[in-house]
């Protein structure tokens, strides 16, 4: 694929053109991409108040006791959206799934225990420890290039 950009100060607001011989998988993808808006701050809920969570800073997402938690340097917060819909609005990149309950932030992962059998355990550079569960251990494998 070939990327070129154009300077134009007459240009009020950015343009993408995409010049193309079919409508492939890769260019439909592209598109979709272009097109997502993605806030980059949840809503979180403490005792009384709301507060916006920027998602850089959510070290973990996980479920406990039918609710939703984000856990951030300052604190754990409660979600109102599950875990599939935080999903989706999360960087896939940085965010990953390791369980049915919890997501968590590859930029706050410290180190890797791969000699546990069949998981893998993930400690935080909070010093808390998460375990990818089987169902997840070869998807991190593979995000990982482990």
């Amino acid at each position: 694929m070939k990327i070129q950009i154009q300077l134009d100060s007459q240009c009020e607001e950015p343009e993408i053109l995409i010049r193309t011989a079919a409508v492939t998988a890769e260019v439909r993808e592209l598109v979709e991409k272009l097109s997502e808006k993605r806030s980059d701050s949840v809503i979180g809920y403490d005792a009384d108040s709301a507060v916006l969570l920027e998602k850089s800073q959510i070290m973990r997402i996980y479920g406990a006791s039918q609710k939703v938690y984000a856990q951030t340097p300052h604190g754990e917060f409660y979600l109102r959206q599950r875990l599939y819909e935080l999903e989706q609005l999360l960087d896939e990149k940085t965010f990953v799934r390791i369980s049915k309950s919890e997501i968590i932030n590859l930029r706050f992962v410290k180190r890797l225990d791969l000699s546990i059998t069949g998981t893998i355990g993930i400690q935080l550079k909070t010093g808390e420890t998460a375990y990818v569960s089987r169902r997840y251990v070869n998807r991190i494998k593979s995000i990982l290039g482990l």
